[in-house]
């Protein structure tokens, strides 16, 4: 059939339009559906030079890149060459430098070499995560290795996400999932009309996305009663119990507990062992959002922290943090499998032959087609999902359960050398004692004492460290003080960046402060 060719007329349908001009010949479709070799392999050398970050940052120069992508939608494609030049010479140069050595900034990392490896092979062979195939299977597989890295029991359950604030909103629909049934109602089914006045329990430390899961679940933003912190930084468990006694008093209905196993602020982590036995006490549901702070518990120097972690009704982390998994990638783990089916029922349709079949044993099906794979999405708010799992088993292939263990303490162990030369340094001022892998500390010369002016003096020190571009660090507000923040999870920091950051804010503190 020629390009001005029509389909013939077999209904009461129109005729179908003429192939569209530029379809390759024989091909079905537009788009380029072969030659992936080819076209990974146009944009291979571009992003191996990314990721030798060399040269100055041009991510922020939004005229360079802003003309030659910004315009209207394309009536007419250009091609696949064109879209691949476009990416080798435009998008990839000015990317974004999370991955940079001396990037220490935000609680996220450009993925390891073996993590985008697997990221690609997933989007290509397994963009549907549940059906029976090699990419279920490694899914499955990097759930229960994570499950045993991270310490809890066998028996929980846990399913990949797009990030923390899914899975943290995973776990605290479990919580709400839990106290309706402790008064004869099914919360997913029924909805929480019945439930009165809940409440969830929680330091000020905690991540918003704790606040936005209870207002997406129907619970309310302004029901998470917030206690104050000890003397440690770490959630008042004195105030908390006076809070939940009172509530129980007034007729409220106390749902949960929630505790930061390191908060991304100053990697501070609650007292969660004592933590879960209040919850214990009260029957609360007790949920750990760890998705930064979590992987901690690989060094034994704190992980006593951490406490049992099958005291743990659900816990939140995130691969794509420390692990350096693509971003993306989170997980929720929970100690039962189906409670958490109840509160993320999805029922099946009409076309759902398969998930009908899925009492079928897996190790006995032998295609997709008599059987689901591992997993199911009764554990959270995905269906159609690619294998997020993939690029977690080969990071974990790759450098296994001791590698991740090695690396944790060596970030730990950095933000223990910032901190220490903050206090030896008479110009520097430790502002928090790190527990995990951040330091919080500030710039004070000799005589300043007026809080505003110092910080307006680090302020000014953090926009000209990110102007350099050598040392990347972010800031945090500790007490009213503008801290300089330093977060170690990038497996490209080494310690010259260490030593490199102290060094740069002495060197722009002492200039700018000369000239104020």
């Amino acid at each position: 059939m020629t390009d001005t060719q029509t389909t013939p007329n077999t209904g009461p349908t129109e005729a179908l339009a003429p192939v569209a001009p530029g379809r390759p010949a024989g091909d079905p479709d537009v788009a380029r559906i072969d030659g992936l070799t080819e076209a990974v392999s146009a944009i291979l050398p571009a992003l191996d030079q990314f990721n030798r970050f060399e040269g100055p940052d041009r991510s922020s120069i939004r005229s360079e890149w802003l003309p030659a992508l910004d315009e209207p939608l394309p009536e007419q494609g250009v091609g696949a060459e064109a879209v691949m030049a476009l990416l080798r010479d435009v998008v990839i140069p000015r990317g974004l430098r999370v991955g940079h050595p001396g990037f220490v900034s935000w609680v996220t990392t450009a993925p390891s070499t073996t993590a985008a490896a697997g990221q690609l092979a997933s989007a290509v062979i397994s963009p549907q995560r549940w059906w029976l195939q090699p990419g279920n299977h490694l899914d499955t597989m990097a759930v229960r290795w994570l499950i045993e890295l991270l310490g809890f029991p066998s028996t929980y359950v846990g399913t990949f996400t797009s990030g923390g604030s899914t899975a943290n909103l995973v776990g605290i629909g479990g919580a709400r999932q839990h106290a309706a049934e402790k008064l004869g109602i099914d919360a997913a089914l029924d909805g929480i009309g019945a439930i009165p006045e809940p409440r969830i329990y929680a330091s000020p430390e905690t991540h918003h996305v704790v606040t936005r899961a209870m207002g997406v679940l129907g619970l309310g933003r302004r029901n998470l009663r917030t206690v104050g912190l000890d003397s440690a930084r770490r959630a008042d468990l004195r105030q908390m119990e006076a809070f939940i006694r009172e509530d129980i008093s007034a007729g409220r209905t106390p749902m949960a507990i929630v505790g930061n196993a390191g908060d991304v602020n100053t990697g501070i982590v609650d007292p969660l062992p004592e933590m879960a036995a209040l919850a214990r006490e009260f029957d609360l549901w007790f949920h750990v959002d760890g998705a930064y702070g979590g992987w901690g518990v690989l060094d034994e120097r704190v992980e006593a922290a951490y406490g049992d972690r099958a005291s743990y009704d659900s816990f939140a982390v995130d691969p794509h943090k420390w692990l350096a998994a693509p971003v993306g990638t989170g997980l929720a783990i929970c100690r039962d499998g189906e409670l958490l089916s109840r509160a993320f029922t999805i029922e099946p349709g009409a076309y759902d032959r398969e998930r009908n079949q899925v009492a079928d044993a897996v190790g006995d099906a032998e295609s997709p087609w008599g059987s689901l794979g591992g997993g199911t999405a009764d554990w959270g708010v995905d269906f159609s999902t690619p294998a997020r799992g993939i690029p977690v088993w080969a990071v974990l292939k790759e450098i296994g359960a001791e590698g991740m263990r090695e690396r944790v303490r060596r970030h730990n162990d950095f933000a223990r050398i910032v901190a220490d030369r903050a206090r030896t340094e008479p110009e520097l001022e430790l502002l928090a004692e790190p527990q995990l892998s951040i330091a919080c500390f500030r710039y004070r010369p000799a005589g300043w004492d007026d809080q505003e002016r110092l910080n307006e003096l680090n302020a000014d020190i953090l926009d000209e460290l990110r102007r350099v571009g050598r040392s990347l660090p972010s800031s945090t507000n500790i007490d009213g003080a503008f801290a300089i923040r330093a977060c170690y999870i990038n497996p490209r920091n080494d310690r010259e960046h260490v030593d490199m950051l102290v060094e740069d804010v002495l060197a722009v503190g002492r200039k700018l402060a000369a000239e104020a």
